[in-house]
């Protein structure tokens, strides 16, 4: 894929509309990957992408519509044709009752940059550690599997009101399991980076061999309530789903856990916790950063709506001192609720701190019995109302006593609602940069403390290992 001049095509694209109004949002990415098994490199691959979305609108007699058009783009023709489309579809589709004047603005001053790209190169330290890693693993006999990926993605908005953004988004996870020549001892660790220089692989290779240790004695334990510390990726991969879920329109409707005691109120207000945790998203946070405007190629029902492409987007502290402060509006919603000031709009990060100072060494040598269950799979969601969620644990449940891991434990399936989980949580540790289990295929960034839960429910003894 060349580095030419998309900004020329989008410019094109929005004077060629002839639609009441126009928004095009290209997106190209640039991504290599590098896989690996049994302590040897199985596969490395590189990938380019590029996508437009054209929006369209119309105006109607009830109202104001819009379409909108995605497809593969190759050249300026593509993103002609898709201008075309969105034009034609716009005035067949119903009134928007999320219709608002599009975003104004300056253009940025890199508009007229190209895609920022990233190559093999980018993985030449990793493969070096890895390496390391695989002989240190070999000898020691056990064996490394796993997965590492780096993406950049450039984002470009034009609209027909004046407004060019650009902005790039960076992508980068690795996760390593490590197994015990039986299988069924198995240990997982993951890291996010936004640029792969920041990866300690010797020191994730040192807590696998640790969790691998631990694993050396195995405990059959049965279904229950048990005291529970949760790490800061198992924290993260339940809070995100309450993240995912704070639509303030179904919270008004009664669809979701935010809904108040009557119809068409939210438990904004309401404490959640009585631990101080605040649960944040912040596009500018130094070690996250996400486009700090909306990019929404499409709508979500009461959750995103394409007219509020271009929104600037700032920090929003979502529960603060354990209190819910926001759900997430769109423009036209938040304005119906009478708000001011900025768009409550979800980032793709999540930043959770309840000012605890403990790491979880310290936590496990608080506990007198307990569990440590190290990471979540296979979530799904039981009851919105409730946002009970039930999942299955993997690759690391380990007892603790007196202090100390003594054994790793069978897995089990937990019903558990995050919001539950504020509710009765204990203590907070030190916030940490983590990357979730579940979920970090789509949401790699984040801040979270591990949580200690006095009666976290295992419902069931999984056989699974």
């Amino acid at each position: 894929m060349n580095d030419i001049a998309v900004s020329s095509w989008v410019e094109q694209a929005v004077a060629a509309s002839t639609a009441r109004e126009c928004t095009v949002i290209v997106q190209e990415s640039h991504e290599v990957n590098l896989r690996w098994a049994a302590n040897a490199l199985t596969t490395n691959g590189s990938m380019s992408q590029r996508t437009a979305t054209v929006i369209s609108t119309a105006e109607l007699a009830d109202g104001v519509s819009a379409a909108s058009v995605t497809g593969p783009l190759a050249t300026a023709e593509d993103l002609l044709e898709l201008v075309r489309q969105a034009d034609a579809a716009a005035p067949g589709a119903p009134a928007d009752d999320e219709a608002q004047p599009l975003v104004s603005g300056q253009a940025d001053e890199d508009f007229d940059h190209p895609a920022y790209r990233v190559g093999p190169e980018d993985f030449s330290g990793l493969a070096l550690d890895l390496g390391t890693a695989f002989e240190r693993a070999a000898a020691a006999g056990h064996l490394l599997f796993g997965f590492a990926e780096y993406r950049r993605t450039t984002t470009w908005l034009a609209n027909s009101a004046g407004l060019r953004r650009r902005a790039v988004e960076p992508m980068g996870r690795l996760e390593v399991n490590a197994k015990a020549p039986d299988l069924i001892n198995s240990a997982w660790v993951g890291a996010q980076s936004t640029d792969f220089t920041d990866v300690d692989v010797p020191a994730m290779h040192d807590e696998l061999e640790k969790r691998l240790g631990w694993g050396s004695t195995r405990v059959d334990l049965p279904a229950g309530e048990y005291e529970t510390i949760l790490p800061p990726g198992a924290v993260v991969d339940l809070l995100v789903y309450a993240y995912w879920t704070m639509s303030a329109r179904d919270a008004e409707q009664g669809q979701n856990v935010y809904a108040g005691a009557e119809r068409g109120t939210t438990r904004i207000g309401e404490q959640l916790s009585t631990l101080p945790i605040t649960i944040a998203s912040d596009p500018e946070h130094q070690q996250f950063q996400q486009p700090p405007f909306v990019i929404l190629p499409s709508s979500a029902p009461g959750l995103a709506s394409v007219f509020d492409n271009g929104v600037p987007v700032g920090r929003v502290d979502w529960v603060k001192d354990g209190v819910l402060r926001n759900l997430v509006r769109t423009r036209a919603g938040f304005a119906r609720s009478g708000g001011t000031g900025d768009l409550p709009f979800p980032s793709e990060n999540l930043l959770v701190d309840a000012g605890g100072t403990a790491d979880l060494d310290e936590m496990i040598a608080g506990t007198k019995r307990g569990l440590l269950l190290t990471c979540l799979w296979y979530i799904r969601e039981v009851d919105p109302q409730t946002l009970l969620l039930t999942g299955l644990t993997r690759d690391g449940v380990y007892l603790i006593e007196e202090g100390r891991v003594t054994a790793a434990v069978n897995n089990f399936r937990f019903n558990e609602s995050p919001i539950g989980l504020l509710r009765r949580a204990t203590e907070a540790g030190r916030s940490e940069h983590t990357l979730c289990r579940e979920w970090n295929d789509w949401f790699t960034c984040s801040l979270a403390p591990a949580l200690r839960i006095p009666d976290f429910r295992m419902s069931t003894v999984s056989q699974a290992y």
